[in-house]
């Protein structure tokens, strides 16, 4: 009696390539979900007082734009993740948990600024030195630290499981030269010229 049952070893590849595709897909969402909340978080007031009768305030990305500029970043990063292969999957992996970490520090150390606010002040009161006072400070460098540590989860993942992800098909790389050598003697010109080639295609 011929046994009909699959294969073990199709069974585990293709369960292994769909989990890869899993592992993938949340590192794509982790990814997009922090640059939102972060370059969100960046376009917000994070501080706010008086300079004076005047109020003032700043954005997060007038504390810091190295929150911002990291996200960014980790969203390059996601996409060269599909061009690379191997070492390179490791080397955007690390790349992305230090932007996350890095833009965590960041929004964690403008959460409680307030020289920018201070640089505000003085040019709205056009006093060099002038201090803003009653000053407040927002919640949305903390989700910018959320979003910055939602990147850096998905580097960890590209870490993890990388190497298992699909990469971008041949047809998506640079073309390779397949026409005929270039001629470098005469003879060269005249044996391409009896097979049909042209000896002067690049």
């Amino acid at each position: 009696m011929t046994d009909q049952s699959p294969a073990p070893a199709s069974a585990a590849t293709t369960a292994e390539r769909n989990a890869g595709r899993r592992t993938l897909a949340v590192m794509l969402l982790l990814t997009v979900l922090s640059a939102v909340l972060v370059l969100t978080a960046a376009g917000r007031v994070w501080a706010e007082g008086r300079a004076g009768s005047l109020e003032v305030s700043v954005t997060g990305s007038a504390i810091s734009e190295l929150p911002g500029g990291l996200a960014l970043v980790g969203l390059a990063a996601a996409v060269a993740v599909f061009a690379v292969r191997g070492a390179g999957r490791l080397a955007v992996g690390a790349l992305t948990l230090l932007a996350g970490l890095g833009a965590a520090a960041a929004a964690v150390a403008g959460a409680g600024d307030t020289d920018a606010l201070d640089t505000e002040a003085a040019r709205k009161l056009a006093l060099a030195g002038s201090t803003a006072t009653e000053v407040t400070h927002g919640a949305w460098p903390w989700l910018a630290v959320v979003g910055g540590l939602l990147l850096a989860a998905a580097g960890l993942l590209t870490l993890r499981y990388g190497r298992g992800w699909p990469a971008m098909g041949s047809r998506y790389e640079a073309p390779t030269r397949k026409g005929p050598a270039k001629a470098d003697t005469p003879a060269d010109l005249w044996k391409a010229l009896d097979r049909g080639e042209d000896p002067t295609a690049v």
